[in-house]
């Protein structure tokens, strides 16, 4: 298994739209997510940063993210999302979501 947490900024003026959002995430994003080997998928807010936390149990999550990002409901679900988000300073160019490093782990 694999722990993923990153970091994206939240659009203040879209907050209650992005909360909005996420009451009510259609049931075929959730299912594709399920089929991409990804669980424990949460996002938490603080400011103006949103932290999502995931963990994947594939085997190659490059592919799965591929999948995800060909099916059309996600594409969709993007649609809505990504307005309200804004990359942070700390992305990789071109990346939407910047990927923090893991120090610590107590199991």
């Amino acid at each position: 298994m694999k722990r993923v947490a990153q970091v994206i900024a939240v659009r203040p003026e879209k907050l209650d739209e992005y909360r909005e959002l996420h009451r009510r995430v259609p049931e075929p994003v959730l299912t594709r997510l399920r089929h991409c080997h990804i669980a424990n998928y949460s996002i938490h807010l603080l400011g103006d940063r949103l932290f999502a936390y995931f963990e994947y149990h594939g085997d190659d999550l490059t592919a799965d993210l591929a999948l995800m990002a060909a099916d059309e409901a996600t594409q969709e679900w993007w649609r809505l999302t990504a307005p309200c988000q804004t990359p942070v300073p700390e992305a990789a160019p071109g990346a939407w979501w910047a990927t923090a490093e893991q120090v610590f782990l107590m199991e």
